[in-house]
């Protein structure tokens, strides 16, 4: 019997068996901090007052999906993350689609296996948080706009004018991706290649820009503030090449290059190169929202070069590595490629260190718990805020909670007596610590500092070079991954 027959089988075994290692089995693990922030804005609203420090946190249509999961299944981690993981799905089968109309009818495996060969892809799946909606939404955006080009039809039309009015609403930052659309559109109807009169695009266009105006009117009201919000240093060059995944597209594009020379029954021809505006949709999809966003953030001074707001450029990576591979893979070989780096992306992904994978390296809700266990109801427990908006004048001693810049707390409560420290040290903030190594620590028997692993060890590195507290011993509780728990005890 032929063995071909039985590669379809193999190639969804392998797809079933890596979305359950990778994507489903990190469902119930402990939220990272982001996270926590989702649960407030469902259990206090957007309109929660805190939200004046960060108004762009609950600025966005995605909360109402875990709202929904919270209303059918209960409060869990796995109830929150279940809409992100049903999204991606979808975002899957668009690329598969879009890798089959676009680069080769039997490259939509390929393309699948390379999206699972992307930490940041999968990431998502996993994430309470609004880019598993935003990758969905661009991918069938895009699925939607091809056929709608190509066809003409109205109902295409309409579904690519929903998704291109919803992608600006999951988060502002996904205003690059705009290009895509635009750019793809405007190629094909200026040589000819688009089924679809002018007239019918005017009259989209007209629709989404109208849709989107109220959206822009905020984004322009929050950029006044963006640089109280800036988390990260301004971009370099070779940032930008890392967030291009050129990895990928090397081990993809090179191997099947390599392939072809080394394995007798890769001679046969490939087929056609893709035509040259679906070649740019590709390259635009990987790069116009990493570029727009390095070249915002050296324009403007604050930099907005997180990996997770340009996360939709992943799904137009695995298909420039895809195209990249077209080059070289012959028909036949399409699908023994793809079984060879859907191995090798389970192999990477697995986390084949642990029996159970975790979503993020922050066990938040061990480290918590251990504090319950350890601190009695006067115990001090320090606890410096993981958001950057954490600093004065908005930050004070007597922050109220529950409040944003604690949303942790809201969602794995503490016990002892917490004592709330900025997200960094300034002078206000070594002040108010002095006060309380002189006065509440040093006369008591014992204290806890708890927090992400950077402001927690640096609290605890200061307050242990402290006179006050001179002969206290200080140790590390637990491996929480960048959570740290530390215990002073006298």
């Amino acid at each position: 019997m032929s063995r071909r027959p039985a590669l379809p089988l193999l190639l969804a075994a392998l797809l079933a068996l890596s979305l359950f290692r990778v994507w489903v089995m990190p469902l119930g693990s402990s939220f990272w901090v982001d996270e926590t922030a989702s649960a407030f804005v469902v259990h206090y609203g957007a309109q929660h007052p805190s939200f004046g420090a960060a108004p762009q946190v609950p600025a966005s249509v995605y909360y109402a999906l875990p709202r929904a999961a919270e209303s059918l299944l209960g409060f869990s981690e796995a109830a929150y993350r279940l809409p992100s993981l049903l999204l991606m799905l979808a975002a899957l089968w668009a690329v598969a689609r879009l890798a089959a109309r676009l680069i080769h009818p039997q490259a939509a495996w390929f393309a699948v296996f390379a999206c699972l060969a992307l930490h940041g892809f999968n990431d998502q799946a996993a994430d309470a948080r609004p880019y598993a909606l935003g990758t969905a939404t661009a991918a069938l955006g895009v699925w939607f706009l091809v056929r709608w080009l190509d066809t003409a039809r109205w109902l295409y039309a309409l579904a690519f004018a929903a998704m291109a009015a919803l992608l600006w609403r999951v988060h502002l930052l996904f205003a690059p991706f705009y290009l895509v659309f635009v750019l793809y559109t405007a190629v094909r109807l200026a040589r000819g290649k688009a089924q679809v009169p002018w007239r019918q695009v005017a009259a989209i266009g007209t629709l989404i820009a109208l849709a989107l105006a109220p959206v822009a009117m905020r984004a322009a009201d929050l950029a006044g503030h963006a640089s109280a919000h800036v988390i990260v240093a301004p971009p370099t060059l070779r940032d930008l090449a890392n967030s291009l995944k050129y990895g990928l597209l090397l081990v993809c594009g090179a191997g099947a290059w390599l392939a072809r020379r080394l394995i007798r029954g890769l001679r046969q021809p490939v087929a056609e190169p893709a035509k040259s505006s679906d070649a740019l949709l590709i390259l635009t999809w990987w790069l116009a929202p990493p570029v727009c966003l390095f070249a915002a953030s050296l324009a403007t001074g604050s930099s907005v070069f997180v990996s997770r707001y340009y996360s939709l450029a992943l799904a137009g990576a695995a298909l420039a590595a895809t195209l990249w591979a077209s080059l070289s893979l012959p028909a036949e070989a399409w699908r023994p490629a793809a079984a060879v780096l859907g191995t090798g992306a389970l192999l990477a992904a697995g986390q084949w260190n642990r029996l159970w994978p975790m979503h993020q390296k922050s066990d938040w809700r061990g480290a918590a718990r251990l504090v319950r266990q350890v601190a009695d109801p006067v115990t001090p427990v320090i606890c410096p805020s993981p958001f950057v908006e954490a600093r004065p004048p908005t930050w004070t001693p007597n922050y109220p909670l529950p409040g944003f810049l604690y949303a942790h707390l809201a969602v794995y409560p503490l016990a002892g007596h917490v004592l709330l420290f900025p997200f960094d040290a300034s002078p206000q903030a070594e002040s108010y610590a002095a006060s309380l190594a002189e006065d509440t620590l040093a006369t008591g028997g014992r204290f806890i500092v708890y927090g992400g692993a950077g402001q927690a060890g640096f609290w605890w590195r200061w307050l242990a070079a402290r006179p006050e507290l001179a002969g206290w011993s200080s140790r590390r509780l637990g491996d929480f991954g960048d959570v740290t728990v530390v215990l002073f005890t006298r």
